[in-house]
């Protein structure tokens, strides 16, 4: 028997009933869906650029570029030197030249406002310690340092001695242009060793519990000619903290 009108609307009906809410149900997982996809995009946003700030920020108050404490005497790969006496620098100005790439870099260094800074540069300047490094570490948004002075070439190296308190460190945090520093590991004020950094646009770097930054004093001339000739061209992998992509060898540094 061929179903009544009744009854087929009533079929009808519970078929719209299904199929409204089966659209119903697609439509709230496409929601759900849709919500915890922008969540996970807010979190992995939130977590890379966290990441890298806290990764500048970190990375320099473990010492602008040294990723790593200076090494011991016993480290192996670094040449060993004895710490000098504050005494060297003598507690004056001392004047010189830093070549990188052939590029002369006027300095002047404060032996009266960081006697012990002063006296180990000048002491392994006078040795020969800094010529044919390279400059491992270029930054380029932030902080805009140049780093150097490690002979491994990689932010891990040093003379075989570390030393601090930290000496004559700005009280703003701010490190203008030309500025000369010591790196050091985060932290760690009495990690300082051979590496140091070329402020070549005003910084500035946050204090951690050992203080600022030793500032050696600054870089008087040449430094327009080495941000042509190097710092311009970047970091070799195009991030805003790495090796440069142009190499920066220190070919000689005189003192006196």
């Amino acid at each position: 028997m061929a179903p009544s009108n009744q009854e087929r609307q009533a079929r009808e009906a519970r078929t719209r009933l299904r199929d409204y809410q089966a659209r119903q149900t697609a439509h709230s997982e496409q929601v759900r869906r849709r919500t915890r996809d922008n969540v996970i995009a807010v979190v992995l946003v939130l977590v890379v650029v966290t990441g890298a700030v806290f990764a500048q920020i970190f990375y320099f108050s473990g010492g602008p570029g040294a990723p790593m404490a200076e090494p011991s005497a016993s480290a192996t790969g670094s040449p060993t030197h004895t710490l000098p006496p504050s005494t060297l620098a003598e507690g004056r100005d001392w004047t010189g030249t830093l070549t990188i790439n052939d590029i002369p870099l006027g300095i002047t260094l404060d032996g009266a406002a960081a006697p012990q800074a002063v006296s180990s540069f000048v002491s392994l300047a006078q040795s020969g310690f800094y010529d044919g490094t390279d400059c491992h570490r270029l930054t380029t948004s932030g902080i805009y340092v140049l780093q150097c002075g490690d002979p491994n070439g990689d932010g891990s190296g040093g003379p075989g001695y570390s030393y601090g308190p930290v000496e004559n460190a700005p009280t703003d945090d701010v490190y203008p242009t030309g500025t000369l520093a010591m790196a050091r590991q985060g932290g760690n004020g009495d990690s300082m060793g051979s590496q140091f950094f070329i402020v070549y646009q005003d910084s500035t770097i946050p204090s951690d519990a050992a203080g600022g930054y030793t500032v050696l004093g600054q870089i008087t001339s040449g430094l327009d000619q080495l941000q042509a000739d190097v710092i311009n061209g970047g970091t070799a992998d195009g991030s805003t903290d790495g090796r440069p992509a142009t190499t920066a060898e220190i070919t000689g540094v005189t003192v006196q």
